[in-house]
C-alpha cells in the first residue's frame, strides 16, 4: 500500500510509505480519493487524465463549505463530477455517509450497516466489493444502487448525517437499509 500526499515530506508519522500523487497514481493498481471534495477534482488534474485512465478510482469524498451547513455540489456529486472530467477512469462512490472511524471498523457498531456502492463500471464496482469486504464489510451489508448519478443521495447524505450526529451527540454511528421481508 502506497498513500499519496500533496506534502509526503510532512506526512512521515502515518506508518506506510507516503509518496507524491504522481507517484501514487503511477503504481496504483486501484486509487482512493479521500481529498476535501471542494479540490478533488483539481487535484485529479493536477495528477493528470493519461496516469488515471484505466485504474478505478473510490470516492469517498464530499464537497463541504467550511461550517458543514451546505454542499459544494447541489445539483450533482463530486463522483458524477470526477466521472465527467475522467471519463476513462471508472469512479465508485461509497463510504461516504459515515465517519472514518465507522469506514475502517464497521464491526465496531451495535448492529449490522450498510454501505453503498455507486457506479457506472461493473467490474470497478466488484473491486470496490471485495475491498469493502476486506475492510469488514460482508457482501450483505453493500449494497449497489445504481449508476454514478446515484452518488448525488450518497454525497447528500451528508447534511442528514450532520443532524444525526448532533442529535445523538456523537458521529460514530451508520444507518441500515432494512427491506420488507420477502413474501
Amino acid at each position: 500500500m502506497l498513500l499519496g500526499s500533496r506534502h509526503p515530506e510532512d506526512r512521515t508519522d502515518l506508518g506506510l510509505p507516503v509518496a507524491s500523487l504522481n507517484e501514487t497514481a503511477a503504481h496504483a493498481e486501484v486509487l482512493v480519493n479521500a481529498t476535501p471534495g471542494t479540490v478533488s477534482v483539481e487535484l485529479l488534474h493536477s495528477i493528470g487524465a493519461p496516469a488515471l485512465a484505466g485504474t478505478p478510482l473510490i470516492d469517498v469524498a464530499v464537497g463541504l463549505s467550511d461550517d458543514f451547513t451546505e454542499l459544494s455540489h447541489p445539483n450533482s456529486s463530486l463522483g458524477e463530477q470526477i466521472q465527467e472530467a475522467f471519463p476513462l477512469t471508472p469512479v465508485v462512490k461509497t463510504l461516504c455517509t459515515m465517519d472514518s472511524t465507522v469506514m475502517i471498523d464497521p464491526g465496531g457498531l451495535d448492529g449490522p450497516s450498510t454501505v453503498f456502492l455507486s457506479g457506472d463500471d461493473a467490474e470497478a464496482k466488484r473491486t470496490t466489493g471485495r475491498l469493502l469486504t476486506d475492510l469488514g464489510w460482508p457482501e450483505s451489508s453493500q449494497l449497489d444502487i445504481g449508476g454514478i448519478t446515484t452518488a448525488r443521495g450518497q454525497e447528500h447524505f451528508a447534511l442528514l448525517f450532520m443532524g444525526i450526529a448532533g442529535g445523538l451527540g456523537s458521529h460514530i454511528f451508520n444507518i441500515n437499509v432494512v427491506p420488507r421481508p420477502a413474501a
